[in-house]
């Protein structure tokens, strides 16, 4: 049994892209989406790379993509995207319900944000929406959107690709802090601060720990 969903008067095939690097997940996604009447799944994608090479060649309309991917990160992925293909939209996915993550997909252009294991009904009407020309995001993070809409604005930020959490991570590098002491002072595990590390390497463009603490430092983080 498929779920219409309702995509304005001009009515056609949605071509999506979906992209994440678990393969469970990712037939499992596409099993939803076969659900989903007028949404065709035009290609799949397991690394960042393998996402930009696959809208690049095929230009959906829209892509459901993974936060965290081996190599590029969605976020990384959606920033681009916005840039070099405008006419395709993408819809982020997460496994956690991370205020920071979050806001940081939205700032790169995502049009729409849901936590995994939403229905194949949900998906169709987030699809719906965004096709639209909306901007849509589950129930678990809408008070994170309107308390950034709501907030003051802040004085500008050094590196603001960068999320908060990485940010901070940043921050007691240029302190000179290894791993193990950051993990302990963010309570964090050290597997997760090397995945923060990468993605910091990632959106600054730079080779090592020491390059980031020098430029962390000019920006004036660090005590």
């Amino acid at each position: 049994m498929t779920a219409n969903i309702e995509l304005g008067p001009a009515r056609e095939t949605v071509r999506v892209v979906i992209a994440d690097d678990h393969p469970v997940y990712l037939s499992g996604l596409r099993m939803l989406l076969d659900l989903i009447g007028e949404v065709e799944v035009v290609g799949e994608a397991r690394t960042g790379t393998e996402a930009l090479s696959e809208i690049y060649r095929l230009r959906p309309h829209l892509a459901l993509m993974d936060v965290n991917m081996p190599g590029t990160s969605g976020i990384e992925v959606t920033k681009t995207i916005a840039t070099r293909c405008p006419g395709t939209s993408v819809i982020m996915l997460s496994m956690l319900e991370d205020r920071d993550t979050f806001l940081a997909a939205m700032r790169a252009g995502a049009r729409g944000y849901l936590v995994k294991g939403a229905s194949s009904e949900d998906i169709g009407q987030a699809i719906g929406t965004v096709r639209r020309g909306g901007v849509v995001f589950g129930s678990e993070v809408a008070s994170w959107a309107l308390d950034y809409l709501n907030k003051p604005r802040e004085s500008s930020k050094p590196f603001p690709e960068l999320t908060d959490r990485e940010r901070a991570v940043l921050e007691l590098v240029a302190d000179g802090l290894g791993n193990a002491s950051i993990a302990r002072r963010l309570g964090l595990s050290i597997k997760t601060v090397r995945n923060y590390l990468s993605r910091i390497f990632a959106k600054l463009q730079i080779a090592d720990r020491t390059e980031a603490a020098v430029q962390a430092r000019r920006a004036g983080l660090g005590n």
